[in-house]
């Protein structure tokens, strides 16, 4: 089985620990609506994605 030779330091424990925090998730502004999105991804409201009608707009979300 193997074992490590010696002891991880604090500095290369935390550098391999610092790719896992969480990232908050990014949101742009629509330019027709002005509402808060997700990048990339299709409108629910309205329907648009990168200007065209993709789908119907809904009434209520």
């Amino acid at each position: 089985m193997a074992v490590p030779k010696r002891k991880v330091s604090r500095m290369k424990r935390g550098n391999r620990r610092s790719h896992d925090a969480l990232a908050t998730p990014t949101y742009v502004e629509d330019k027709e609506s002005g509402e808060l999105r997700r990048p990339h991804h299709i409108d629910l409201k309205t329907g648009k994605y990168r200007g065209r009608q993709i789908l119907e707009p809904q009434d209520e979300f």
